[in-house]
């Protein structure tokens, strides 16, 4: 969420009046009008400013849910005004939760037997599922250290510095340091040796990322468990593992069946996931599980009554919609394993059709990789004119929000673009893009043309690989290899 910015005198209203039949007046800006709005009028008002915003589903950016089916925006719409907190009052949106929680906690392989409850909650998105996963690492390292009589005060976390911002909030905010395994051009993941090498009798868990935020890459959580098994085992430490999942939870389990990376590993302990990004839901849910109870520390779960019956509770949030929980569920029998596998291969093989269509411009550097989230990351082979940045800004004209952004330290200096492939972006669509990519490459070939080749000392200048870009026997920009002297 933003932080609320600061207003001069000049912002406090619109001070042109309002092009339309409905009104003349300034409508307020900054402070409440003293008196109301006819409905039709703030419609009309709110709607031709939001008409400015972007397009969700050409906003290639984002991992999160843009388009539903009209049943389950029905149900959305329906199931609003629902407090999700308030399980005595709507006992059925509960059981849907549960419901929920157990299909999810089974998808990762959790160990729990036939009819026994899984361990887990609905999230305000993976951000909330973290702070609850890092708690419960806390406390349990926390009663372990206190019952040695050993001292419990600076708690660690290893994860890579290709961590999403959630990891370094929980970090700042809940007093855990952060050991970051430094990413490096052409291996922007958790490397698990050098992770496993920083562990140390005060880390709470590493942490792994199934799908990175910057390249989508899913990173070798079974290398990670099996080198921490035996260090665990020479140490005598107990180090678990986070998975955070939230892009990759609903892509592994249909795509990559064999790739074990969740509960089938001793030292998992819980993992986060997404509802609302490949969990296929709008924004607003995320989910956290745990492989056992006995991994979620009991003196952290809250048991209220103020709303009717007894609920155990453990949560950061309180009151939300219940319409999310409703439309994850809807998701989860509506498609079942069959309809998310076919959707999942859907956004694959676009994604290879978008990366093809960018192999072939001979412009681009692929960053991402086969195997992972359906994500497209590419950078320019020759940024001496121009960058990604300009690639992306130029975009925005044709309506697509492509982002640009560098790498993590020790790698800041690579630059990318990233396409997020969505169940909403066609094939067809991929092909536009990749044409409008094209367009915006010729524009900027034109606005920022090559430099003409430099003379020095009656030769030309060459670079210091020996290559000169220079028109012969009638083909421009062709490649031409000089001897040591310059000359061509």
């Amino acid at each position: 969420m933003g932080l609320s910015k600061t207003f001069s005198a000049s912002d406090v209203s619109v001070h042109s009046t309002y092009a339309s039949r409905y009104i003349r007046d300034s409508p307020a800006k900054y402070k409440m009008p003293e008196n109301s709005t006819p409905k039709d009028v703030a419609f009309q008002m709110i709607n031709d400013e939001l008409m400015l915003d972007g397009k969700p589903r050409l906003n290639l950016a984002s991992f999160v849910t843009t388009w539903m089916e009209p049943e389950c925006d029905k149900l959305i719409m329906d199931s609003l005004n629902k407090n999700y907190v308030d399980m005595d009052e709507y006992p059925v949106t509960t059981e849907l939760q549960n419901r929920c929680v157990n299909m999810i906690a089974d998808l990762f392989h959790a160990p729990h037997e036939d009819g026994e409850a899984a361990t887990g909650t609905g999230t305000v998105g993976s951000s909330e599922a973290i702070m609850l996963a890092g708690l419960a690492f806390k406390r349990k390292w926390q009663n372990k250290m206190k019952a040695q009589g050993k001292p419990y005060d600076k708690p660690n976390i290893v994860t890579g510095a290709n961590v999403q911002v959630c990891w370094e909030k929980f970090a700042r905010y809940f007093e855990v340091e952060l050991k970051e395994v430094k990413v490096r051009e052409d291996y922007y993941v958790m490397d698990p040796v050098k992770a496993v090498e920083m562990v140390d009798e005060n880390t709470i868990c590493v942490a792994a990322i199934l799908g990175s935020t910057y390249n989508g890459e899913f990173e070798d959580v079974k290398l990670l468990n099996d080198l921490l098994l035996e260090k665990n085992k020479q140490t005598g430490w107990d180090t678990p593992i986070h998975v955070d999942a939230a892009s990759g939870g609903f892509i592994a389990p249909f795509l990559y069946p064999d790739l074990e990376w969740d509960f089938r590993l001793p030292l998992v302990k819980s993992i986060n996931v997404s509802g609302h990004k490949y969990g296929l839901v709008y924004a607003g849910i995320g989910w956290i599980v745990w492989r056992a109870k006995e991994d979620l520390p009991e003196d952290l779960i809250f048991h209220i009554n103020y709303l009717g019956a007894d609920q155990p509770t453990f949560t950061l949030n309180f009151s939300k919609s219940s319409s999310q929980i409703i439309a994850q569920y809807y998701q989860l029998i509506r498609l079942g394993f069959e309809g998310y596998r076919n959707i999942m291969e859907n956004c694959q093989n676009n994604a290879m059709v978008l990366k093809a269509g960018l192999i072939k411009t001979e412009r681009f550097k692929i960053l991402s990789k086969d195997i992972g989230v359906p994500v497209v990351a590419f950078s320019l082979k020759n940024r001496t004119r121009y960058n990604e940045f300009k690639v992306s800004e130029n975009l925005r004209r044709s309506g697509w929000i492509v982002p640009a952004y560098s790498m993590p330290a020790d790698a800041k200096h690579v630059a990318l673009l990233r396409v997020v492939i969505r169940e909403d972006f066609s094939c067809t669509l991929a092909e536009r893009l990749v044409s409008d990519i094209t367009h915006v490459l010729q524009e900027l070939d034109m606005l920022h043309p090559a430099a003409p080749p430099a003379i020095e000392n009656g030769h030309l200048k060459v670079a210091a690989n020996g290559l000169l870009k220079v028109p012969a026997n009638g083909v421009a920009n062709g490649d031409h290899k000089v001897a040591a002297n310059g000359k061509a």
